[in-house]
């Protein structure tokens, strides 16, 4: 471990540089501090006079950010979190002008550059993708993950964002792929609070990060608490870098490089960035980098006050051992400026920020002032008393919001309902029109919106030879993953049993052999981790999929799934996405831990990704052809005991497509349709030859997705012909059934078509027990939704159908 100390002051000077020049670096860099530290001050302001909702800073962290700083260069990547504003600042990722902006909520990218209003304070990133869709040069800027809010949340992204270096220096197929990356030559400097590593994600990463040797430097700003809670709470020893020794770098040169060192001590803190960044870049070693000692001179946020929970002692520490004191202090002390010449770059400092505070402000007003102008222009038009009060309320509104605005615009249009003049047509028309465009301001980008859409790639049915082979289902994926790895150098596939043994399904068997371990290749037992691994690679311009074992297992990468990737396209109005396939398998049952259908928590947490649910392993591989042509993250579950099951081998199946979110009718019938897919498409299968015996003809539907849902209305269209409906799915009642029934009824407008009541057939409200006879009585079987069709059709002709049981 490294303990880097305060150096003497004039042994810091570089021998290239003369004291006139390095005067000038100092200098402006203690402006930098100054700057960053108003603008947290003034940011707080801002939040308690009520003219933004919630502030979260970086002050107390200037200095150490600095000298991170110096070490970025074009093609790198930070993946930090929201106490980053002088780093961000310094490498051009935001501006003051934008932080205040962003702080604002000023809905337009030109102003909040990292999210168009969408993200808090604090929470950068870079534009990636083009206004076309297309990707831009990451080698021409530094790069900027966004962050998300979520606590150690930028951990597991830093695993893939490090190893695409990796990949691009030892895989020359991937040479061609210029705008990415310069041989593997770029750094990602992750950043995290030290009280976030307490979570196990951290524990996941830094793991994960000396197995591969990523090339990424942690830097842990540790200000001594967690909020409230002090770190002898939180840690071990009260001492990350003291509990992390056992990974530290041996004589083999395996595991992590550690360094300590003071966040107020600017020579230490430039030295060690020197350092850990050149290890990081040249010999692909991590490093970690704990810096100690840093204040919190506001406390954690605008919502809270630090008097309540800390001493009067360690208040008094934190203003003597504020890092711009101590900075300003060793200035002062090696001679390098005067108390005046300092006095004199903090006036000016605290001048420019305030100047692009108001700028912010001003701009933001503006553009609310412009809708409430409007807003008034049609609302005078209207010659009505009832709206009078309104107009009034409005014209008297010192700061009024678009909710303001919005909010008295459909009251005046639901009291004038009975009105029909041309005045209220046009109040009527300007309304719909700007509600249009707050759709986009806030509503929009959760998919890619462009030709890079998997929803737009074309249909190409699979083909057969007369003879074609007859195979078992997982011979046909492993065909289709061949076929996909050998036309496409930048497809990367990994998880547990990935790699040696090409997966417990055999999915990938003999594939590392052919394509090598740096493409596919095994992990550790570390779910959040292949997910971050995932999402960083696709950021980088590679085409991974990343296996969770089984589908139960999804669950413990959630905070990552959800948090981060399924919201990066929204967070950033669309410009980063992530072409993330996530392969996974369930519906089968095997115990309470592998019943495999947990499919509400997917559709309540991965809004942003689509959820591919085949019913076979010819359709999981038309599938992955879509997904692979498109750019948009997905989940693919297939059926856990359909890889043995026997298909035909499509002689195109490297090529044949299935379309995303468009369900299919797979059986048609007269009397009841029954909705459901993956592996209980099966039961419903051979119940409708039961039911055939007793003259009961049912239509099946596999919907084939769940997000997105039955985009062309087939389930409508099937309902419209037979007029009753069955749900069956085997996750818990009121879960994925209660979706699709919500779906098909609501959103489709089927309640029009009904004559009978809905019905859903689901798992029983418990997780199921083991064996074969455990799955008999805890989910759909055959006998169950025979009764359930037959109930339905008892309801329509009990003459013909009686009860019997």
């Amino acid at each position: 471990m490294i303990d880097s100390r305060l150096s003497a002051p004039m042994n810091s000077i570089p021998s290239k540089l003369s004291f006139d020049d390095f005067r000038a670096i100092v200098l402006k860099d203690y402006e930098a501090a100054v700057q960053s530290r108003n603008a947290s001050l003034l940011g707080r302001k801002e939040v308690l006079t009520g003219k933004a909702k919630f502030g979260i800073f970086g002050d107390g962290k200037e200095v150490a950010q600095i000298a991170l700083a110096k070490v970025f260069r074009k093609g790198d990547w930070r993946s930090g979190y929201y106490r980053d504003q002088t780093l961000a600042f310094l490498t051009g990722i935001s501006t003051i002008y934008h932080f205040f902006s962003q702080l604002y909520a000023h809905p337009s990218l030109e102003a909040d550059i990292s999210s168009g209003g969408r993200q808090m304070v604090a929470h950068f990133a870079t534009k990636l993708v083009e206004e076309d869709g297309s990707w831009k040069n990451q080698l021409q800027q530094i790069n900027s993950f966004s962050d998300i809010s979520t606590t150690g949340g930028q951990m597991a992204r830093t695993l893939g964002l490090g190893l695409a270096s990796k990949l691009y220096r030892n895989n020359k197929e991937l040479a061609y792929l210029t705008e990415y990356s310069d041989n593997g030559n770029e750094v990602v400097f992750c950043n995290v609070g030290n009280a976030s590593t307490s979570e196990g994600v951290f524990w996941e990463t830094v793991n994960a990060a000396g197995v591969k040797q990523i090339p990424a430097v942690i830097s842990i700003w540790d200000d001594g608490y967690g909020i409230s809670v002090p770190n002898d709470i939180q840690t071990t020893k009260s001492d990350i870098s003291e509990v992390l020794k056992g990974f530290q770098s041996d004589f083999k040169g395996l595991g992590i490089e550690i360094f300590k060192v003071k966040g107020w001590d600017y020579p230490g803190l430039c030295e060690t960035y020197e350092q850990a960044a050149k290890i990081a870049r040249e010999r692909h070693v991590p490093c970690l980098v704990h810096v100690m000692d840093l204040t919190q001179p506001q406390g954690h946020s605008s919502s809270g006050s630090h008097e309540r929970y800390k001493s009067a002692e360690r208040l008094q520490w934190e203003k003597d051992y504020d890092c711009n004191v101590k900075m300003r202090e060793w200035i002062i002390e090696a001679g390098i400026a005067t108390a005046e010449e300092l006095d004199k770059i903090e006036a000016e400092a605290k001048d420019f920020v305030r100047k692009e505070q108001k700028r912010a402000w001003f701009d933001y007003r503006n553009f609310l002032q412009q809708e409430l102008d409007e807003a008034i222009v049609y609302l005078s038009a209207v010659k009505d008393e009832q709206v009078e009060h309104a107009l009034n309320v409005l014209k008297s509104a010192t700061e009024p919001s678009l909710k303001d605005i919005y909010s008295v615009v459909r009251q005046v249009l639901r009291g004038l309902r009975f009105t029909d003049t041309a005045e209220r047509k046009a109040l009527l028309d300007w309304y719909q029109s700007r509600k249009a465009v707050n759709e986009e301001r806030y509503n929009s980008k959760l998919f890619v919106e462009n030709i890079y859409s998997p929803l737009e790639v074309d249909i190409i049915a699979p083909e057969y030879a007369d003879n074609a082979a007859v195979l078992d289902g997982r011979e046909v994926l492993n065909a289709c993953f061949e076929a996909n790895f050998r036309r496409d150098p930048r497809l990367v596939a990994f998880g547990e049993d990935v790699g040696k043994i090409g997966d417990v399904n055999q999915g990938f068997a003999g594939l590392q052999e052919k394509f090598g371990d740096l493409r596919i290749f095994d992990t550790g037992i570390r779910e959040s981790a292949i997910i971050g691994k995932g999402i960083g690679l696709a950021v980088r311009g590679l085409r991974p999929i990343a296996e969770i074992q089984y589908l139960d297992y999804l669950i413990y990468a959630l905070p990552v799934l959800s948090d981060d990737l399924a919201s990066l396209s929204y967070r950033t109005k669309g410009q980063q996405r992530a072409p993330l396939i996530i392969r996974t398998r369930g519906h089968r049952l095997e115990g309470i831990w592998h019943s495999g259908s947990p499919m509400t928590v997917l559709l309540g947490s991965l809004r942003g990704l689509h959820i591919c649910v085949p019913r076979n392993m010819t359709q999981a591989a038309g599938m992955y052809n879509t997904l692979l042509k498109g750019e948009d993250p997905a989940v693919v579950v297939e059926c856990l005991n359909g890889y043995r099951l026997k298909e035909k081998m499509p002689s195109n199946v490297g090529d044949f497509t299935v379309p995303i979110g468009i369900a299919e009718v797979i059986r048609e019938g007269r009397d009841v349709t029954v909705v459901s897919y993956g592996s209980t498409l099966r039961l419903v299968q051979e119940a409708a030859l039961e039911l055939d015996k007793i003259g009961i003809s049912i239509e099946i539907v596999d919907i084939q997705c769940l997000q997105p849902f039955d985009r062309t209305q087939v389930c409508l269209t099937s309902l419209s012909k037979t007029n009753r409906i069955l749900v069956v799915d085997e996750d818990m009642p009121g879960g994925a059934s209660a979706f699709i029934m919500q779906q098909i009824l609501e959103t489709q407008n089927g309640y029009y078509h009904l004559d009978s009541k809905p019905r859903t057939l689901s798992a029983k409200a418990h997780r199921p027990p083991y064996g074969s006879d455990g799955d008999y009585f805890t989910k759909p079987s055959v006998e169950d939704i025979v009764e359930t069709v037959y109930e339905i059709m008892n309801e329509v002709d009990p003459q013909n159908y009686p009860k019997y049981i």
